[in-house]
């Protein structure tokens, strides 16, 4: 990744503050780069703003304080180029998996010569091709989030920003889908900003881990993850990789 390209995403001592009787400041002097193609982890302890920041950048908020670009344009709104996948899969119920993922081309008005190639793509790339005719309902809970993270690269979207997908679900199905994620990702080469209170999946998962103080939330510090790629589940036993977690854990206790 060279250096020297413009950062997809960018930050300029971004802050936000919720205005009320008590004004509450949930972040201050934010400052980050993410480049095209790079996987960064947002990683702190619950409360410190990781998803503020996340739906700053989505355009679900606005930002109170300094600067905040995505693609050289400041954020005003949301945008088909950034997608998002919650905790919850917030899947139609009435849908089934493939009129989910057709969705939002389709009700954009996009030609299905157009959506329907891609979406077929991304539902053989996140494991559901044989599940195309069933309801969220009859779809596990790791099921429904592929469903999700299909639906949203459907879309297109050049950066993927995901607030903690895998946080409800078990310790087996959370470690498929990292890999599965991992997988997408390779492949596909998207930008993605990911997340997490866990260290574990955090230095797994990122090329980049910026480390969020408690509130006022603020980049306690940035970490570039030395493990090469491609990654397994057998590299989260190496001595490097618990060396990082050690000294990762060191920094959100203090």
């Amino acid at each position: 990744m060279s250096t020297a390209a413009a950062p997809t995403i960018d930050a300029h001592r971004v802050g936000k503050v919720y205005v009320g009787k008590t004004p509450v400041k949930a972040l201050v002097d934010i400052n980050l780069e993410v480049r095209q193609g790079e996987f960064v982890a947002l990683l702190g302890p619950s409360g410190c703003g990781k998803s503020t920041l996340l739906n700053l950048i989505a355009g679900f908020e606005p930002v109170s304080d300094g600067e905040l670009r995505v693609a050289g344009a400041p954020v005003a709104r949301p945008g088909p180029d950034r997608g998002v996948v919650f905790q919850d899969a917030a899947l139609f119920p009435w849908l089934t998996v493939w009129q989910n993922v057709i969705f939002g081309p389709k009700t954009q008005g996009v030609p299905c010569a157009e959506y329907e190639p891609r979406a077929r793509e991304m539902i053989q790339l996140t494991g559901l091709a044989d599940f195309t005719h069933h309801l969220p309902v009859q779809l596990s809970g790791g099921m429904r989030q592929r469903v999700g993270i299909a639906r949203v690269l459907t879309m297109g979207s050049k950066v993927l920003l995901m607030d903690e997908p895998f946080g409800a679900l078990d310790a087996q199905t959370r470690l498929t889908m990292q890999e599965l994620l991992l997988s997408v990702w390779q492949r596909l080469c998207t930008t993605i900003i990911f997340v997490t209170h866990d260290i574990d999946e955090a230095v797994f998962l990122a090329d980049t881990i910026y480390v969020m103080s408690a509130r006022p939330g603020s980049i306690a510090s940035r970490i570039e993850v030395p493990l090469a790629r491609p990654r397994t589940l057998e590299d989260t036993t190496s001595a490097e990789f618990n060396a990082l977690k050690r000294d990762i854990l060191h920094q959100i206790r203090h």
